[in-house]
């Protein structure tokens, strides 16, 4: 039994999803096939020190309240919220095996580090934001507990809109996800299902509390809302996070149906945002990935890896 209906999941398979349980999924990333190949590592490996091997990219749910125009997701094809939820410890369970009969299929290849190989089929990090909102998943402090039991690591991405839930979090990394200086923008960028710009605002609040590291993730889409990196600065500053990633838009996916390549900035355009918004802020810039046109700013200039 599954909460998605059949045409949804025929065209998650085909974009390389696979359910995890009845309403979660996991898919492996690019990133993963390159570290094992030796071929490179993500932007969180170089920023924060994890194995790109080594990482689920996962979400305990598919459901989510907003359509983002940047999402490479295919955030327009139908998911309903499921009747009743599966537990913490199967979706862990779930995704542990799904993971591995994932990395299983690279064995063959002449290309794979064969060690690396080894060391995928034990996962250390788990990234809580492959689809969705996973702040919808009733049980997500407990799924976080259930990663934590098996000594993962955990990188939870939210969107802020659910405030109640964010103050229950203690994962790892607690990332939110801000993609606009103001409501208008806001609603022009995320299409939220309801108002709830000042949720986000009520998360970035509890945020500063947090006992877990913290980071805002900021999406920068040219022509859309690279503007007033003093009003990002100011709502940046209800949270004091640890870290602010600046990422620009990458032209992939389902988001190529709602923007074109002209989207899509340079890494310098980024960098060049990144340092107004760092002035504005008081933070410094901490280091850059430019394979994937990211900038890391933290208050004091410095990176701290998480092992």
């Amino acid at each position: 039994m599954t909460s998605i209906p059949d045409p949804t999941k025929s065209i998650l398979k085909k974009h390389g999803y696979h359910l995890a349980g009845t309403h979660g999924a996991v898919k492996t990333c690019l990133w993963l096939n390159k570290s094992l190949r030796n071929a490179g590592s993500c932007y969180k490996s170089k920023f924060y020190g994890i194995s790109s091997h080594r990482c689920i990219q996962m979400t305990p749910t598919l459901v989510c309240n907003h359509r983002c125009l940047h999402c490479w997701r295919a955030i327009e094809v139908p998911v309903e919220v499921p009747k009743e939820w599966d537990s913490p410890q199967e979706i862990v369970d779930s995704c542990l095996a799904e993971q591995r009969r994932l990395v299983s299929g690279y064995g063959g290849s002449e290309f794979m580090d064969k060690a690396r190989w080894k060391e995928a089929f034990e996962p250390k990090h788990v990234a809580i934001s492959l689809s969705g909102e996973p702040t919808l998943y009733p049980y997500l402090p407990e799924l976080i507990e259930e990663f934590h039991k098996n000594e993962h690591t955990t990188f939870v991405v939210t969107n802020g809109t659910n405030p109640e839930m964010v103050e229950k979090l203690n994962p790892t990394q607690l990332y939110i996800s801000l993609n606009a200086p103001d409501k208008s923008i806001y609603e022009k960028v995320c299409s939220p299902a309801g108002d709830t710009w000042e949720n986000i605002q009520q998360s970035l609040e509890v945020m500063k509390g947090s006992k877990s590291r913290t980071a805002v993730r900021i999406t920068l889409t040219k022509g859309v809302n690279m503007v007033n990196p003093e009003g990002f600065a100011s709502i940046i500053r209800l949270a004091e996070p640890d870290y602010v990633e600046l990422k620009a838009y990458m032209h992939l996916g389902f988001s190529r149906k709602r923007l074109s390549l002209d989207n899509m900035p340079s890494h310098e355009e980024v960098r060049d945002f990144s340092k107004l918004v760092a002035k504005a802020l008081g933070y410094c810039i901490a280091d850059e990935a430019e394979n994937s046109r990211v900038v890391l700013l933290s208050k004091d200039g410095v990176k701290r890896c998480i092992i």
